[in-house]
């Protein structure tokens, strides 16, 4: 099949897609699918009738959806879900980490005076801790699997209650009030949706125990940014590991960066040489499934948004 990419070309993804039997035109008019890698005002639309779908290089398009470009294509979509579940778990874990056994603030401390002080507030993920991962999707079953040597007791939170493999109890989302005040981390990974945004606010907060910790790495606006704040400074909480924020990206001032018990990465919990590493072999399976005329593996529902 014939493909291009915007709004840029990058060659290694371009060389994966070739070497998959593909080939490379300039021209989208002459395409029959597009790799897709940019915001709602950068989709050259309308698409040319040869465009049967459009491939994104990002597992969340949130931003697509809600500025109505899926449907506005009329084209079939797919993205990246679950293809970068190695590294965004690997991240979450060690944003996990970092904030239980107090690294930040002992790296502001720059004394070992404080040795007394980081050790009663450090925690270890013993069998007798509790990690939610709200969004069990690719990322978060990733993330139980790299749980499990810990021994941890893990509640998976998914959109429909269907067990997840690994985890000690799988719960709905829109049944999961109770959670909130059982587990001692969240490691939060839903898709933004209207449904979603704003999910943890000062309510939720306010169930979590005292020494609970909320890493994010699902979208900045799944959390209520001044209530999170709010709930760190009143010790509502214990702490927060964020690889996304709300405003992205934080303003340098921003009261989270000078917090001890907050550790904070600029959405690099997966980085652009790993999404081009990586995304032409996806292309070329879903491209695959396309001509087949079945669905795509990561085919997305048009009307939700993944």
């Amino acid at each position: 099949m014939r493909f291009t990419m915007a709004p840029v070309r990058h060659d290694v993804v371009v060389e994966d897609l070739t070497a998959a039997g593909h080939t490379f035109v300039e021209d989208l008019s002459q395409s029959d699918f597009l790799v897709f890698d940019g915001g709602p005002d950068e989709l050259p639309l309308p698409l040319p009738e040869s465009v049967g779908f459009v491939q994104t290089q990002s597992a969340g398009i949130d931003p697509l959806h809600a500025a109505g470009v899926l449907e506005k294509s009329g084209v079939r979509w797919a993205n990246a879900a679950g293809l970068y579940a190695d590294t965004v778990a690997e991240s979450c874990l060690g944003l996990l980490l970092a904030v239980t056994h107090q690294h930040k603030a002992a790296g502001m401390a720059g004394s070992f005076a404080v040795s007394d002080e980081i050790a009663a507030k450090t925690r270890y993920l013993t069998p007798d801790t509790t990690v939610a991962v709200v969004g069990a999707g690719g990322i978060g079953q990733r993330m139980i699997e790299l749980l499990a040597p810990f021994r941890c007791r893990t509640v998976a939170v998914n959109r429909t209650g269907r067990p997840v493999p690994g985890a000690t109890e799988t719960v709905a989302l829109a049944a999961a009030g109770h959670v909130w005040g059982e587990a001692d981390v969240f490691v939060v990974l839903l898709p933004l949706t209207p449904d979603t945004r704003g999910l943890i606010d000062a309510e939720v907060l306010a169930k979590m125990k005292p020494h609970a910790v909320v890493v994010n790495a699902g979208r900045g606006p799944l959390i209520v940014t001044d209530d999170l704040v709010a709930a760190l400074r009143d010790g509502t909480i214990a702490g927060a590991g964020l690889d996304v924020t709300d405003p992205e990206p934080l303003p340098e001032n921003h009261p989270l960066w000078a917090m001890p018990n907050v550790v904070i990465t600029p959405h690099t919990a997966n980085t652009e040489q790993n999404i081009r590493a990586s995304i032409g072999a996806l292309a070329a399976r879903n491209a695959e499934f396309f001509a087949a005329g079945q669905r795509m593996s990561t085919e997305v529902d048009i009307k939700v948004g993944y």
